[in-house]
């Protein structure tokens, strides 16, 4: 492990933020052949510039673009990569109020290749705006094929999973390669599958599906680890975990400790987001396995409830976590994007998080971090 992947941040933000209305708008219009793509990309740029400008004036170290040139948080590969098509999901979000929504899962129908840049050109200009440290995010391999479980993969295609997870692997080694090359280094994996696979409803779904749980933790952090596996000694790999996030709504419940072993040791990842906001996620307990040279990013802001986070509740939470990992181990983040699924057709429900909140909550942040570690 390179000590200067490690981030030295305390605090860092998972990618997604809130889309101006002029944004949704022009989206909107695009989608309906009523403004051409041209236009559309000139005001997700004006939009990007000003997402930067408050991220930095808010004191965060690490900015993103928002994720303002996708629909969704995995749409961006979706989009660039050749082959797949979607099918109705497995797997079922849900909330507190007996609302529950199956979403679309992708499957491999055809040859996978990649047909364009995923992040590098969104990489580009994130870099020609910000002054401080640029991440891009990206799902991780296991996304594409989670949802579907056995049937994730036309075998007519693909008669073997090796050879699916080698068309699958050469193409997230292109797009590191590339956006490196532009300057990059940090990037963001957000992995969904390895969060679900604490849930022990959806183990035993994946065991009904032929699957055995602890084969695909095992399977998804070895192609994760040969995914990233030629980069280069100054890149920072960050994975998210995320229970499944659209609009409030999850799709899995459970602490980390069925993962956190192999999770924390065995996958090559130098920080972690993980979602902490609510008794859904469980204990501090699993940070007991981080080992050094790796940090963990606790998930402690929530992008579900509007409400702010007191001061104390924070400071108590990370006194908490400390009982399991030092503090040079450890730093704080919202529990998932702001925005993760603002322009999907599947998100039921609008956010209670608005503009005026989030900006509220990522102040908090910063100032919660800065007073527990003497900086951002």
């Amino acid at each position: 492990m390179a000590a200067s992947r490690v981030p030295q941040n305390s605090v860092d933000h998972v990618g997604s933020l809130r889309r101006p209305p002029e944004l949704v708008q022009a989206w909107r219009d695009w989608e309906a052949g009523k403004l051409p793509f041209a236009a559309l990309h000139e005001i997700q740029n004006k939009m990007i510039v000003d997402a930067v400008a408050m991220q930095e004036r808010l004191g965060l170290p690490v900015v993103s673009d928002g994720e303002f040139r996708r629909g969704g948080w995995s749409r961006g590969f979706l989009n660039a990569v050749d082959g797949f098509e979607f099918r109705a999901s497995k797997l079922t979000f849900r909330n507190d109020q007996d609302i529950a929504t199956a979403a679309p899962a992708p499957v491999a129908s055809r040859k996978i290749r990649r047909r364009e840049p995923i992040v590098t050109g969104d990489f580009k200009f994130l870099k020609s705006v910000a002054h401080n440290r640029i991440k891009v995010t990206m799902p991780t391999p296991s996304h594409m094929h989670f949802g579907q479980f056995k049937e994730a993969v036309d075998r007519n295609v693909y008669p073997t999973e090796d050879g699916y997870w080698d068309d699958m692997i050469a193409v997230f080694q292109q797009e590191i390669s590339d956006v490196y090359d532009a300057g990059c280094r940090y990037v963001q994996l957000d992995e969904v599958p390895l969060a679900l696979l604490c849930d022990q409803n959806i183990r035993d779904l994946a065991r009904s599906e032929g699957d055995d749980p602890d084969r695909l933790v095992n399977l998804y952090i070895d192609v994760l680890n040969r995914a990233i596996a030629n980069r280069p000694a100054d890149l920072t790999i960050g994975m998210h975990l995320c229970r499944g996030n659209m609009e409030g709504l999850w799709m899995g419940d459970g602490g980390y400790a069925p993962i956190a072993e192999a999770l924390f040791n065995r996958s090559d990842v130098d920080a972690f987001l993980l979602e902490y906001d609510s008794p859904r996620a469980g204990d501090f307990a699993p940070l007991q396995h981080l080992p050094a040279g790796k940090r963990a990013y606790l998930g402690i802001i929530s992008t579900k409830n509007p409400e702010i986070e007191s001061m104390d509740a924070l400071m108590r939470r990370i006194e908490d976590a400390q009982k399991y990992a030092p503090m040079d181990r450890l730093g704080i983040c919202p529990q998932c994007g702001f925005s993760s699924a603002a322009m999907s057709k599947f998100a039921i429900l609008p956010s209670k998080v608005t503009t005026d909140i989030q900006t509220l909550k990522i102040s908090r942040l910063v100032e919660a971090g800065t007073r527990a570690w003497g900086h951002a």
